[in-house]
């Protein structure tokens, strides 16, 4: 045992000797990549496949090193580059959605205050929101940010009316032909309703208190995930207020809180240029987005 402890902290001490500013630097690089991989594949079941993945390696690596078992070795090491192309199959929506975050975390905001359309948009979902949540009728308002939602605007009904806090009560109200779906707003006007909205695939409702939530808030996660607009849903059941972004979900709000939320969304700060803005922007939102949920 004391000899075994001595070989260990010889060969910590050889690798320490062995290291300069170059490979510390390179370690740091590759724990970083590491670090945003996992950050962005949080909540999500890519995760879970993951998981399996490693058990099924390490599982492989044990029973090959077995020499008794030369046809499964064999198997094995004819079959793993198959196993290596099936992965971007396996991990297409993952690596579709960190593309497009990465794309996102690229595109500059707009300096200077939101504008009066803005604002009044704002005050008008956050009134109607307050009146449907009283009296407990369903309701999924996207607001339209920078991203292009023309194609879920083709599923539903365009209406391209002058945003009212009446007009957005009497398109959800129960039993109405608009009342199912969401409502597109962008700008001052409600360009849609009953536009069929993605569901999340993430998973986070199975694994949150959230998980009886219905399709409502599936499909405000949904499309929150694939674009950065701004998602209000109340709970047709409990009357709650919740606010989607980025796939994280903040519940159980009132007008006041909604609001703040809304204008922080909409409140354009001053933002770096270059890839060290670039960067600052996608890590930063990530973890924003991380502290909206809890």
């Amino acid at each position: 045992m004391p000899e075994l402890f001595d070989r260990l902290l010889n060969n910590i001490y050889f690798i320490f000797q062995r290291l300069d500013w170059l490979n510390l630097v390179d370690l740091v690089l590759v724990t970083l990549v590491f670090w945003g991989i996992l950050l962005l594949l949080r909540d999500t079941q890519a995760m879970v496949l993951i998981r399996g993945a490693l058990l099924l390696i390490v599982l492989i690596s044990l029973l090959t090193s077995l020499e008794v078992l030369p046809a499964f070795s064999w198997l094995v090491r004819n079959t793993l580059p198959a196993l290596v192309l099936a992965i971007p199959v396996i991990f297409a929506p993952e690596i579709r959605r960190t593309l497009e975050r990465l794309g996102r975390a690229g595109t500059l905001v707009p300096t200077g205050k939101p504008s009066s359309t803005t604002l009044l948009s704002i005050a008008t979902v956050v009134s109607a929101a307050s009146r449907l949540s009283d009296r407990k009728h369903g309701a999924l308002i996207v607001m339209k940010r920078t991203d292009n939602l023309d194609e879920y605007v083709k599923t539903g009904v365009q209406l391209g009316a002058v945003l009212t806090p009446e007009l957005l009560l009497q398109v959800f109200y129960p039993n109405t032909p608009l009342h199912d779906g969401a409502v597109v707003i962008s700008g001052g006007n409600l360009v849609a309703a009953s536009c069929v909205m993605p569901l999340s695939s993430s998973g986070v409702l199975t694994r949150s208190p959230e998980r009886q939530m219905g399709l409502r808030h599936r499909a405000a996660l949904g499309i929150s995930e694939v674009s950065d607009a701004v998602v209000v849903v109340v709970s047709e059941e409990t009357g709650f207020i919740s606010v989607v972004h980025g796939g994280r979900m903040i519940r159980r709000l009132d007008a006041e809180r909604l609001e703040n939320i809304l204008m922080a969304f909409y409140r354009p700060t001053e933002e770096k240029k270059g890839l060290g803005g670039m960067l600052e922007r996608f890590f930063s939102r990530t973890g924003r987005a991380g502290r909206e949920e809890s």
